[in-house]
């Protein structure tokens, strides 16, 4: 499993959005993306997260971010989660757990006593020419974009 750093190039990525499009981080090059893992669309805690960032996306926009989500969902979750939420940005399907695992998010997680593996919630914030800049493992979801700014203004 992969440790990322500060400082560290992000893994290429190549994906399918919720809408079947193939995507690239390459393809924001120039761009700041807001790189974030969740562990399941239509859950309460990923639902607060994704619509903190909705909520905030303008002014993201403004400040000259991207916003990406990404999760083990399939398309069609994430289609309907979008269009359940009015969710601004781009949902990737990693259904292979290749994103999770290059980014080191993919990990043993423990429920009630019970272990399986999981995403463990990670918002990687990316720079101009795809380095990492910060990577948050304490996700607030309530206040996921402050977070990000509190970071950024250091």
């Amino acid at each position: 499993m992969a440790t990322l750093a500060i400082g560290d190039q992000a893994p290429a990525i190549t994906a399918k959005d919720q809408q079947g499009n193939t995507v690239n981080l390459s393809d924001f090059k120039g761009k700041k993306v807001i790189l974030y893992f969740y562990p399941k669309d239509n859950t309460p805690g990923c639902t607060t997260e994704a619509c903190n960032f909705r909520d905030n996306y303008q002014s993201l926009k403004q400040d000259g971010f991207e916003v990406i989500g990404v999760s083990t969902d399939s398309e069609q979750s994430h289609q309907k989660f979008i269009e359940k939420f009015e969710l601004p940005f781009t949902l990737l399907a990693d259904e292979d757990q290749k994103i999770v695992n290059d980014y080191g998010v993919w990990a043993e997680k423990n429920m009630y006593g019970k272990k399986y593996m999981g995403t463990n919630r990670t918002t990687f914030v990316i720079d101009e020419e795809g380095k990492i800049e910060h990577i948050i493992k304490k996700v607030d979801n309530k206040n996921a974009t402050q977070q990000i700014r509190d970071l950024l203004a250091k």
